[in-house]
């Protein structure tokens, strides 16, 4: 997530940290730092002028508060400023009691159709009864693009390929699941950077379906040039938000996120990653955390909570008690996957996010990507009983599996270090954490 500007911040953080003296020089150079890191992600010269200028004044005019420390409130100057850049705390509320219509707008190439099916996953997860509305008559290939992935997540779709009115569609589709649904999300006709048709058939389609929301979808790598769109939406919709994409890794996510809120108009979701699960709420105070390293408990539990349900409890028992198969190892990587990369489950742990070290990141990463090929060319006798793993089978597993002898043999190790960790201390450490988010905690050793 916005690695670059992570980077930068986090950097200009850690410098003041270690500065032996804060005087009005450190301040200074504190300031030089983080407008560099702030123009570097593309957020408008302007703006970063107005946030540092105030960080400034602040960090030499305010006295630290009751217990801390004159850095530790530089520090929560910056985070209440950069918090205050992104718009304050955000949140769609729904009515469950009601049949809530949402439409989703955007230009082609924004991710409209993919956020689609990702808002959909998110509010069946909530346990919402969602049905999806295939309305995108414009772009070839957008009806078929939804269809697959609503079957991929499990969610009823509305569509007629015969019609080739976009508003016809949408009406027809919030007729067709408004007795059964308690929210419909309906996909509308995007446009090629054409701002005027979008906004025009905005106001159509509001006057015919009277959805309760409209959203905009942008392109998060279009950084401060999200302004635009933003700002002629935020006039134009009665009652809106906006969901920023693609901002895993973008450069400009930092200008896009700053451009939106500069607006006015609220930021309610965010999209983090390609796949359907990589959808957030947006919330300035969170994100802002995770920024400067401070982590984020509360999505960490979210996803936790949201992976509950998928818990074999039984295999967890059994494995917290040491008893530990090579199908339970397995298990666990697939848990990981669940709820994301393993740097997106570390970013949010406060202590832990910003000081693991990328390359160690990465390797965990490999390792998880080698081990799980070389357990599915197991038998699955020696699955149940890696005990019986001599050379002979190692050698047969490694040519299976098309790694080295070596590799296989550091998976046993692993393997055998995890199960003695559990069994030595019952499971007492690795209970909880397995129960909430499914056994990640065999791979932080």
């Amino acid at each position: 997530m916005l690695e670059s500007l992570r980077s930068s911040l986090q950097g200009a953080v850690k410098k003041l940290l270690g500065a032996s003296v804060v005087d009005e020089a450190a301040i200074k150079e504190f300031v030089r730092d983080l407008q560099r890191a702030l123009i570097q992600a593309d957020v408008n010269v302007k703006l970063v002028l107005s946030v540092t200028e105030s960080v400034q004044r602040r960090a030499l005019e305010e006295k630290p508060l009751g217990g801390l420390t004159r850095k530790d409130q530089i520090v929560k100057i910056l985070y209440e400023e950069l918090d205050k850049m992104l718009g304050g705390e955000q949140e769609m509320k729904l009515d469950r009691g009601k049949t809530t219509v949402i439409v989703m707008l955007g230009v082609q190439g924004s991710g409209k159709t993919t956020t689609v099916s990702k808002l959909a996953r998110f509010y069946m997860k909530k346990g919402y009864r969602v049905g999806v509305v295939a309305a995108d008559t414009f772009r070839p290939g957008a009806v078929t693009q939804l269809k697959t992935l609503s079957e991929r997540i499990g969610v009823d779709i509305y569509s007629d390929e015969k019609q080739g009115d976009s508003i016809k569609v949408a009406e027809a589709g919030k007729r067709f699941f408004e007795r059964t649904k308690n929210l419909i999300i309906i996909d509308t006709a995007g446009r090629h950077k054409e701002e005027k048709s979008l906004l025009d058939e905005m106001t159509k389609i509001v006057s015919k379906v009277k959805p309760d929301i409209n959203l905009l979808v942008v392109d998060g790598t279009i950084g401060q040039q999200c302004y635009n769109q933003a700002m002629a939406f935020h006039k134009t919709s009665p009652v809106g938000g906006i969901v920023i994409t693609k901002l895993d890794g973008a450069a400009k996510g930092g200008g896009a996120l700053a451009a939106v809120a500069a607006t006015g108009a609220r930021i309610y979701f965010i999209g983090t990653g390609e796949r359907v699960d990589d959808l957030e709420e947006f919330s300035s105070t969170r994100f802002v955390g995770r920024l400067l390293g401070m982590g984020d408990l509360k999505s960490l539990l979210d996803m936790a909570k949201q992976l509950e349900g998928d818990v074999d409890q039984k295999r967890v028992q059994r494995m917290t008690s040491g008893k530990l198969t090579m199908d339970d190892f397995l298990y666990q990587f697939e848990q990981v996957n669940k709820m994301g990369s393993l740097k997106k489950i570390l970013d949010l742990i406060p202590g832990i996010a910003g000081n693991m070290k990328a390359e160690d990141l990465e390797k965990a990463e490999k390792d998880m990507k080698i081990w799980k090929s070389i357990i599915q060319s197991m038998a699955k006798k020696e699955r149940e009983t890696p005990e019986m793993l001599n050379a002979v089978r190692i050698k047969r597993i490694a040519k299976g599996s098309g790694r080295s002898e070596k590799e296989v043999r550091e998976l046993i190790t692993k393997y055998r270090q995890t199960k003695s960790l559990m069994k030595a201390s019952k499971g007492r450490e690795f209970r909880q954490m397995l129960r909430r988010a499914g056994g990640q905690s065999a791979l932080g050793g």
